[in-house]
Order: C-alpha cells, then structure tokens, then sequence
C-alpha cells in the first residue's frame, strides 16, 4: 500500500476555502477516540497490569486509571480526580493507595504502551503504516495547540515521545484525544454539570439502559441520585427521565466540542485530515469490535454512533 501526505511544509494547512471543518471534525473525532480507548480492556494490557501487582478482577479499570494518569501522578489524586471529568473519585483513590508513588504509575503507563504496540500490529496490521506516518505529520500539529486550561493533554504532551514509530504516532493521536477530552470537559463544567449529570445526560442521549454509563464509570449510587435530583431542579429531568430539554444540552456540548476542536485538522489541512479518515475508520472498525468482546458494546461511547 503506498500512502499520500501532504509532507512539504509549504502545502500544511491549505485548503480548498470551503472545507466543512465540523464535519471533519466529528468525523475524525471517532477515529481519534477508537485508536486510543481500545486498549483500555485489551486481555493484553490486563495481562500486564496483574503482573505488575494489579489484582485480578480490579487490574483492568485500576489499570487503566494509573496508565491514563501516569503524567499527572506527581501531583497527585485531587489533581487527577480533576482531570478525569468522569471517572470516581473512589477509583482514583483506590489506584493512588494500592500504587502509591509515580514511578509506579510510569511503570503500567509503559506496561500500556507494550500492550498497545502489540495489539495494533496484532489485530489491525494495516493501522501500523497510516500511524507511523501520521506521526511525523501530528507532532508539529500538537505542539502548536493551546494548552491554557487543558491542564491533562499538557501533562501528556511533556512525557518523552516513544522511540517506536508507530508508538509514536499513537502518542501524537492520543495528546488529540486528552486535547479534545479537556475542550469537552471545560464546555461540561461552563454547563453547571457534575460528573453524575454528565453521564445521565449522555446515558440518555445515546439511548443506553439507565444509569448505565454512569455506574460503568464508577459513580457511586448516591453520586447517581444527587445528579438525578439536580438534574431535575435544573428542569433537565423529570421522574428519573432526562428531558427533551436535557437531551438538547447533551447535543449541544457535542456540537460545541465539535465546534471548538477544529484546529488541528485545519492545522494538517484538508488533503490530509481526509487521508486520515480513509486510513483510520477501517482498521479502528475492527478495534471497535475488540472492545465489543473484551468489554461490551455500550463501552467506548464516544466511538458509537447515536441509534
């Protein structure tokens, strides 16, 4: 397979004049977040986290914490908790006292990395070329990103790059993902919204079972009928139902993420943004149906298309 990219530096970032941006941008969202969230669940990973002391049963979702937080570790779980938007309070914690110091963070973070190398030329042997590649197109584009308040991709952009290629070009799409993630969550926050609102809201905007995607996220039951009721005074909810008006909200911190993640595709420009979705969405297909077996098919949401 030969590749085509936009490599001299004059053609970066040029464009027709009528690119559609949005959609770029929703489009490669979904490829941006599959690359990435797959290996969260990954039997490889979870291999290597209990080897490196996780206990069986808990090394996934502990493993997956202390990998994701392993740059931002030194300063600590409230700085963690913070970062992660979503994710329990309770389970942080528990990933802090059972690890306790950074370098043991480093190590399931490297750990992770080996599972991901693995993996990919494992299952998709043709995302191996398309993420070496769009590694040395990515990198100039993350590192012209603003960082003012996207406190977790600034953490993981410090980190040393991978000396493995194709590592390297999944680093580059994962700063995308952490940059897209913290945009998000500043858009969740300027909403009025906790963690527990946040997932019944999407819970219910992705048409899943109730309060599933807040109890996969570790939200303790009182965590769950605090939002609720929040939710309800706010006019969002009603009868342990999320309203039109709710669903509405849920749509519009989607489009607004959308909206205020342009950037590095217009950075790459369109040839190449194009080239990406083309190269990614069938390989990240098969990642996708991975995580259908090895966790479920409500997991990775923000790689399913709303039914």
């Amino acid at each position: 397979m030969t590749l085509r990219f936009s490599t001299n530096a004059a053609t970066v970032g040029q464009t027709s004049g009528m690119t559609d941006w949005f959609e770029v941008t929703r489009r490669n969202a979904r490829s941006v977040q599959t690359t990435i969230g797959w290996i969260y669940w990954d039997p490889g990973a979870v291999q290597r986290y209990q080897a490196l002391g996780l206990p069986e049963g808990f090394a996934g979702p502990l493993g997956y914490i202390a990998a994701r937080s392993a740059p931002l570790a030194g300063a600590g779980p409230e700085a963690v908790i913070a970062a992660f938007g979503s994710i329990s309070r309770m389970g942080i914690e528990g990933a802090f006292r059972l690890l306790g110091t950074p370098d043991r963070f480093r190590e399931l973070w490297d750990a992770r990395d080996a599972a991901v190398a693995e993996g990919l030329r494992t299952f998709t042997p043709e995302i191996v070329e398309p993420l070496t590649r769009y590694g040395e197109l990515l990198w100039p584009v993350v590192q012209q990103l603003p960082q003012v308040g996207r406190v977790f991709f600034g953490a993981h952009l410090a980190m040393p790059r991978p000396t493995d290629p194709l590592l390297s070009g999944w680093h580059a799409i994962n700063c995308l993902r952490e940059w897209r993630g913290d945009t998000h969550w500043a858009l969740v926050v300027a909403a009025g919204l906790t963690h527990a609102e946040a997932s019944i809201l999407h819970n219910a905007w992705l048409g899943y079972e109730p309060d599933w995607l807040a109890k996969s996220r570790g939200s303790t039951p009182d965590d769950i009928e605090q939002g609720w009721h929040r939710l309800e005074t706010k006019g969002l909810a009603g009868d342990r139902t999320v309203t039109a008006d709710g669903i509405a909200l849920r749509q519009r911190l989607e489009n607004d993420t959308d909206r205020l993640t342009t950037l590095p595709w217009e950075l790459l420009g369109e040839a190449d943004s194009t080239r990406f979705a083309e190269l990614f969405e069938p390989p990240c297909v098969t990642l996708l149906q991975r995580v259908d077996i090895t966790a479920g098919p409500n997991y990775q949401p923000a790689s399913r298309l709303r039914t």
